[in-house]
Formats: C-alpha cells, structure tokens, sequence
C-alpha cells in the first residue's frame, strides 16, 4: 500500500478530525491557558468533565449513527439521582437497593422509549421529549412529595462510595474517569468488532435494507435506548454519590453538550456514520473548551462567544477533512 492511498483511507475515517480538533485547541489553551492548563490539576478538571459527560455521549452517539435521537437524557440524569437519594438518603435503606433502582428505572424509561418508537411511527425526536417532559414531573412531583424539599442529602460509604462516588489518584480524579475508560473499551469491542456494530451503521444507512437483510432492527433501537436512558442514569447516581446530595433541577445541559460532544467526534446528524474513538475524542474536546477558558486571561463575559466559536470550527474542521478525504477517494477510483 503507497502512502498516498494509506493518507486517503486515514482521513476517510471519523475520527481523523476529531483528532485534529483536539489537538487544536489543546495548542490554543496550551499558548493561552499557560502551563497551568497542562499540569495535573488542570488536566484533571476536563478529564472528570469528559468522563461524565462521555458515559451519556458514547450511547447517544450510537443512537445517531442508528438515525434515532434521545433527549429524554436530560431528564434521565437527575432521576437516577434522586432515585438513590431518596431510597438510601431519605429512608435510609441500603445503598445497593438505591443503585439497583435507580439503574433500573434507567432501563423501564429506555425500554419505554424503545418501544414506542419502533412501534409507532412518531421520530424518535418527539417520543423522547415526551420523555424528557413526562419524566421531569414525575422526578419533581414524588420527590416533593415524599420529601417536601427538591433537594435530598445523602451518605455513603465503603465499597459503594470507592466504586461511584469517590474520588482516586490524590483527590483530583474522579472514580468516574475509570468508569468512562472501561465503557469506551467495552463499546469498541461492541461497536467495531462485533456484529453488531456493522447493525448498527446499516440501521443509520436504510433501515428497511437492513429489516430485509435480517438485522434485528426493533430490538437493537431498544437496546440502544436502554443503553442511553440508564448510562444517563448511572452518571445520575454517581454525581449523587460523589458530592452527597441530589437536586431536581439539573442534567439539561446533557442534552445539548452530548449532542455537540458526538458532531465533533465526526458522527453525521442523518446516521450511518461515525465511530466510538471519534465521540471520545469529541468529548475530550468539549471538555477541554468548557473548561480551558477558566486558565486563560479572557474576560468571562465573552466566554460562551469563545466556546461557541472553537467549537464551530471543530465541526468545521472535521466536515472539512472527511470531504477532502471522500474527494480524494473519488479522484483515486477515477484514475487509471
């Protein structure tokens, strides 16, 4: 294989951009942020920001590449919060009853989700904000309810706290980041050596095609939703665990900032395209731009405007290197 070919099939992948994003604006923070931003306890603060916001991003990535959308995650995330802060918290019961309901509620919501859309024929945009919606009232209205307060203390300790709720490596890190690390390899394997992973970038090319070849279609949406609905509540549970408290309010920003986090590790809005590497490396640098702008001398006020416009060019940059690639692709089948 000549090298020209090798750079043509390494650009036409999707995290070639998304590689370079990030190693773009780690340049910019780096020249800006100083040497602060690289140390230890700089780069801890946008590797926990990632792990959360990753562990919700990757399943979600994964429904894009499926051509569905879940933005009942938002909702999602304070559920599984409170859920565990309630059991455990406010009755006092065992902290592995907590996580066991709040896990599986994570899995009744996304089974909910799954089958509604592959049993209807409302986008599973819509179905999901049903969700997000239905699922806010019902965090709100019980939790008021059973409590009467949005908020609710909770304490935890010994192996529970060590394995969710905890922070390693001298206090900076959150037990999380190991949590994040171990999802993205199991999704790897999932997704790029597995069967189902082929399924899954089908489903995002036709589904119908896909029905008519014998892939699963009904039952893989479904097993996508779980995934998404109960990570979201899994990160619930363990921010629960980890700062000693759940609120009602919280977990819209998942919404958005996962969405942004998957179009910046290369996966196409309209499906079929897309890879795990990609998220992670498109969450890592959502991360670092949220919070790269506190190790800079910028002025607050114009913070959003700043995120706003690397992100931009992230996405740009990534759209920009995938038409390159697919057009050099084209011009090398052309000749002779």
């Amino acid at each position: 294989m000549n090298s020209t070919s090798s750079l043509g099939g390494l650009l036409r992948r999707p995290e070639s951009g998304a590689l370079l994003g990030l190693l773009a604006v780690l340049i910019f923070f780096g020249f800006f942020g100083g040497v602060t931003f690289l140390k230890p306890a700089g780069m801890s603060s946008w590797l926990n920001v990632a792990a959360n916001l990753g562990l919700i991003a990757i399943p979600v990535g994964l429904l894009m590449i499926a051509g569905e959308l879940d933005i009942s995650v938002g909702a999602m995330v304070p559920f599984g919060a409170m859920t565990v802060a309630v059991i455990s918290g406010h009755y006092g019961l065992s902290i592995w009853l907590g996580i066991a309901a709040a896990l599986g509620f994570g899995v009744i919501v996304g089974l909910i989700n799954g089958i509604m859309v592959v049993r209807t024929v409302v986008p599973s945009l819509i179905v999901t904000l049903g969700s997000l919606f239905a699922v806010q009232g019902v965090v709100l209205g019980l939790t008021v309810l059973i409590t009467k307060s949005t908020s609710v203390a909770l304490t935890t300790e010994g192996p529970a706290k060590a394995m969710f709720g905890d922070f390693i490596l001298g206090g900076q890190l959150q037990v999380m980041v190991l949590w994040w690390f171990l999802a993205t390899g199991a999704y790897i394997y999932f997704v790029h050596f597995s069967r189902f992973g082929n399924w899954i970038f089908a489903m995002g090319g036709d589904k119908v095609s896909a029905r008519n070849a014998g892939i699963p279609t009904e039952r893989m949406t479904i097993l996508l939703f779980v995934l998404s609905a109960t990570s979201a509540a899994f990160v619930g549970m363990c921010q629960a665990m980890l700062y000693n408290s759940a609120q009602v309010a919280g977990g819209q920003s998942f919404i958005f900032n996962s969405i942004i986090s998957v179009v910046v590790g290369g996966v196409l809005l309209t499906g079929g395209f897309g890879s795990i590497i990609g998220i992670f490396l498109g969450t890592i640098t959502f991360a670092v731009v949220t919070q790269g702008i506190y190790y800079t001398d910028f002025d607050r006020n114009w913070s959003s405007l700043i995120i706003g416009v690397l992100l931009l060019l992230a996405v740009l940059m990534n759209n920009t290197f995938r038409k390159t690639a697919l057009s050099y692709s084209g011009k090398k089948k052309g000749t002779k």
